[in-house]
């Protein structure tokens, strides 16, 4: 199982979900990501890539990986927020 580590923006926008089957969708599709099974999952860049869970406001999660070692769960958003979401998690990266 690979390790997942999470910046602070990632924490918070998390925490501050209120709909837990969202949250619990969201946990689950993290442990299979760890696993190795990422699903629906599309690469945005730069060694980025976006975990697309469909349910809900359509939630993302934006993630890197490092070689086997761990994936870093950059930010989340839903559909709604998804190109300022992007370019944040761009950003984080850049400064990691």
């Amino acid at each position: 199982m690979t390790e997942i580590r999470q910046t602070d923006q990632y924490a918070r926008w998390f925490n501050k979900l209120k709909d837990l089957r969202a949250k619990a969708r969201i946990d689950i599709r993290i442990r299979r990501l760890s696993l190795g099974n990422p699903g629906d999952a599309e690469p945005i860049g730069k060694g980025l890539s976006e975990l697309r869970i469909d349910y809900g406001q359509g939630y993302r999660v934006y993630f890197m990986k490092r070689g086997e070692e761990f994936i870093l769960l950059l930010a989340g958003g839903d559909k709604s927020s998804q190109q300022r979401d992007i370019k944040l998690a761009h950003e984080l990266a850049e400064n990691m």
